[in-house]
């Protein structure tokens, strides 16, 4: 998100699209057997006069086609002139065998940039709401009974950008904090997830790179039938910028 709104500072719209091979399933063969092979992410950025929409849609791949899907879509009003803004977003997906409990929030954003855009950030506190539908593993209100029950939570979320090196490194990622509700015992706990990336652009428009995915409390272990472990997925990618 970061990373687009800095050439949307000059543009007013960003699109680009990611091809990420994930590692995750060669290195927790248990835990992680159903994992993806491959996640093809399409993310997009456009401002206005009031404010800005960004989206992105995760497309996850296996050796037998299409696993699942996640999207997530904001969108933001600027408040004065301060870099706050008034942040209302959707996120929801699906795989083959259920639905991704979805969810709505709301809540206030700090944005800000340097001089030449060349580093940008967003800080989010947002009340989140979550609602019941079909059973959902990991760490959700998610009942042994198949159903999972609406609950309120919050979520703080983190957004940086900085490119370097003569424009040829960006280093950019988010980090989300939120509360879920065990699958094991119905208890509160605290769902940890980041995701920096750090690219080499070949070009204007091509890059090389990587993304670290490290979360807590956020996948759930076939081997234990838990889900308080911490995970390390990494990945090799490539982007295309619009």
């Amino acid at each position: 998100m970061a990373a687009i709104m800095a050439v949307a500072a000059l543009t007013s719209s960003a699109q680009n699209i990611q091809i990420h091979y994930d590692f995750g399933k060669h290195i927790y063969n248990t835990d992680e057997h159903n994992r993806q092979d491959v996640t093809i992410t399409y993310e997009g950025f456009k401002a206005d006069g009031t404010g800005s929409w960004y989206y992105f849609i995760d497309a996850d791949i296996n050796k037998n086609g299409l696993k699942g899907a996640y999207t997530e879509i904001s969108r933001e009003f600027n408040v004065g002139k301060k870099g706050f803004a008034a942040h209302m977003e959707f996120d929801a997906g699906l795989d083959k065998t259920s639905t991704f409990q979805s969810a709505a929030l709301v809540g206030a954003a700090w944005n800000g940039h340097n001089a030449d855009f060349s580093t940008t950030y967003s800080v989010q506190l947002m009340y989140k709401q979550f609602f019941g539908q079909k059973f959902d593993k990991g760490c959700q209100a998610a009942l042994f009974d198949g159903t999972v029950k609406p609950y309120s939570s919050f979520q703080l979320t983190g957004v940086w950008s900085t490119t370097f090196a003569n424009n040829k490194l960006t280093f950019s990622g988010f980090v989300d904090l939120w509360r879920g509700v065990r699958v094991e015992n119905g208890h509160g706990c605290l769902v940890f997830l980041t995701e920096p990336q750090l690219w080499y652009n070949v070009s204007k428009h091509c890059s090389l790179g990587t993304e670290f995915e490290l979360s807590n409390n956020f996948v759930y272990s076939y081997d234990t039938g838990k889900n308080n472990k911490f995970y390390f997925n990494p990945t090799l990618a490539f982007k295309y910028n619009f």
